[in-house]
């Protein structure tokens, strides 16, 4: 594996059906979480989250991928070399 990276997922979810899965895909990376932050926005029916993790590259494009291939979530990666 590569160095690691540190990293900001940003979520937005405006499926709620979704969550069991999101969250288990976030439990499975757990390790690098580094935290995590969630704002509901009624206004809009959605739900925004914040994940900050630490981990080599591949493994945070692997959560990426997983959470953007669930329906009603939209997830986009700002990553770093720090």
């Amino acid at each position: 594996m590569s160095e690691n990276r540190l990293a900001v997922l940003s979520l937005i979810v405006s499926d709620r059906a979704e969550s069991a899965a999101l969250n288990a895909a976030l439990s499975d990376f757990a390790p690098y979480i580094v935290g995590r932050m969630g704002v509901p926005y009624r206004e809009r029916g959605v739900s925004v989250i914040c994940v900050i993790v630490d981990a080599p590259a591949e493994s945070i494009n692997a959560l990426t991928g997983r959470i953007g291939m669930l329906r009603g979530v939209t997830a986009k990666t700002l990553m770093s070399k720090l």
